[in-house]
């Protein structure tokens, strides 16, 4: 099965901006995700809007596509990548893997654990999500929850607790039962990713501001992968700062 691998990338970002080429260890963030990718999927493109973005890829002997400005998320960038690296290379991809460009230690392993869930022709869309271990992350807003239902599929995603644990202190709400938190990677059958993106934003996506629900709503199947491994992403300096004085680099 042949397996696309796209990290989309952004220049401009409120809290860090230029954050894709912020150096770590003498690479940029980019390279370092480019390069885990890369010992996951032999197809790996990165997907950006910006000129020096795209300069730095081709500068480590990467391979990167330029995409529109317009687009308000990573799959919507993915779905134009895809289309464009496939028309560029001639190859028919099965599935792409949309990978954060902000987690530069993300776990091959967990990405082709991903990737094989497509070895089930059924699935359409899949993603990864790992248990909550404190009430703090089952209570913050910031942390989008998921109910998964007994075929290991997304009933909804939430940023509020859910279930709502009737007749317990909330302290104990993480102890009573099994919470599970979104790992925002994606992956999608790469017919399903170019139908996903033609529909028109739903109540719940708005009301929750999660991309996913919008494709729940419509009727598609979410497979949900369980993972003990979560990846360090980076959205601030303040972040970089912290994760370089906890993970040795290697090289």
């Amino acid at each position: 099965m042949q397996i696309l691998g796209i990290i989309p990338s952004r220049y401009s970002s409120t809290r860090f901006p230029g954050k894709p080429l912020a150096m770590i260890g003498g690479k940029t963030m980019i390279h370092r995700v480019y390069e885990r990718a890369s010992q996951a999927f032999d197809d790996v493109v990165v997907a950006t809007d910006d000129q020096r973005i795209y300069n730095e890829v081709s500068s480590f002997g990467g391979r990167a596509v330029m995409t529109s400005e317009k687009h308000q998320s990573g799959t919507d960038r993915c779905a134009e990548a895809a289309q464009k690296y496939s028309q560029e290379t001639g190859k028919n991809f099965a599935a792409v893997i949309n990978i954060q460009g902000d987690e530069p230690f993300v776990d091959p392993k967990q990405l082709l654990q991903l990737a094989g869930l497509f070895n089930d022709p059924s699935v359409e869309i899949a993603t990864l999500v790992k248990q909550a271990k404190t009430s703090d992350e089952v209570f913050s807003e910031n942390t989008a929850k998921v109910i998964v239902n007994n075929l290991s599929q997304a009933v909804y995603f939430s940023r509020s607790p859910i279930p709502f644990y009737r007749g317990k202190d909330r302290e104990q709400w993480v102890m009573s039962h099994k919470y599970y938190r979104h790992i925002g990677v994606y992956a999608y059958r790469t017919d399903i990713l170019q139908k996903i993106t033609l529909l028109p934003q739903s109540s719940l996506e708005l009301a929750e501001k999660l991309e996913q629900n919008r494709w729940i709503e419509n009727g598609y199947n979410i497979k949900v992968c369980v993972t003990d491994f979560e990846g360090l992403a980076v959205d601030t300096p303040e972040d970089l700062e912290k994760i370089l004085k906890t993970i040795p680099l290697t090289d």
